[in-house]
């Protein structure tokens, strides 16, 4: 069932729509690879990682095993990554180098779709996930969105896309990108549903891939700092009601059967 639902692309490749993300598991390369190897045994097929999760080179090797003994081939598996913040620079370098170096740890010659991931620029120097203020800088998105487009032409990457983007933010790139991102990624369940959002970017044919959809807990950026989404008690009602005490379960179903007229999600 996992790899029943799919989804097109504007850029006309195929994306899993069940996802399984890797930032919880950060440089524990043990863990990491044998978690991959699990979610490929139960029918994951596609992988989500970035540059500051540092799961990257776990990744890459889970996934090289499966394709050196020929259980999976290359083509069957979807690989995103994502451009980290300090790494918005020279568009015809920074980008490029940063994306390198994410195909140098996965071991790959290229990920399916690469992402900004944030609309946020940071000195170059900063690797850390919660900056001080003197670190950050303004973003230019047109060079940005340049060195991604770069990226794109380069064959690094099958798609661009964003995470974390607002309707503003879009359109804003929108403005001057010759090639529209193919996905906005962001933090989507239902606590947070995102229906302007999801809305604004159907109507543009951008896919909505969501992350934390059993919420965001512990994580600074996150809705919320406790259980809300999986304790609320309509969705453990619910939940209940189909014989299935697991909220997560339910979660995950309303995702993949979104009321949406134009249905562009993927659930990570």
């Amino acid at each position: 069932e996992i790899r029943a639902h799919k989804a097109k692309l504007n850029c006309g490749i195929t994306i899993p729509n069940l996802g399984f993300g890797t930032y919880s598991f950060g440089n524990d390369r043990d863990i990491t690879e044998l978690a991959i190897q699990m979610a490929l045994k139960i029918g994951y097929m596609h992988f989500d990682t970035a540059k500051i999760y540092g799961s990257e080179p776990a990744v890459g090797t889970a996934l090289r095993e499966v394709i050196l003994d020929a259980s999976v081939e290359r083509s069957d598996i979807f690989v995103m990554s994502k451009l980290w913040r300090s790494d918005h620079h020279d568009p015809f370098q920074s980008q490029q180098s940063a994306l390198k170096q994410t195909l140098k740890n996965l071991k790959m010659e290229y990920v399916d779709v690469y992402l900004v991931h944030w609309p946020v620029k940071l000195k170059p120097w900063v690797a850390c996930a919660i900056p001080k203020e003197d670190e950050f800088e303004p973003l230019d998105l047109e060079t940005t969105g340049s060195g991604m487009e770069k990226c794109l032409e380069m064959g690094l990457c099958r798609g661009i896309g964003v995470s974390n983007f607002s309707c503003r933010k879009i359109q804003q790139l929108l403005n001057f990108a010759s090639v529209p991102p193919v996905i906005n990624q962001v933090e989507l369940h239902p606590v947070w549903r995102q229906t302007k959002l999801r809305q604004f970017c159907g109507g543009l044919g951008i896919h909505v891939s969501a992350y934390s959809s059993h919420e965001a807990p512990g994580d600074w950026w996150g809705s919320s700092r406790s259980n809300a989404v999986v304790e609320n008690p309509t969705i453990q009602s619910i939940a209940l009601k189909h014989s299935n005490p697991c909220s997560a379960n339910k979660l995950e179903r309303h995702f993949l059967q979104p009321r949406d007229a134009n249905g562009h999600y993927s659930l990570r």
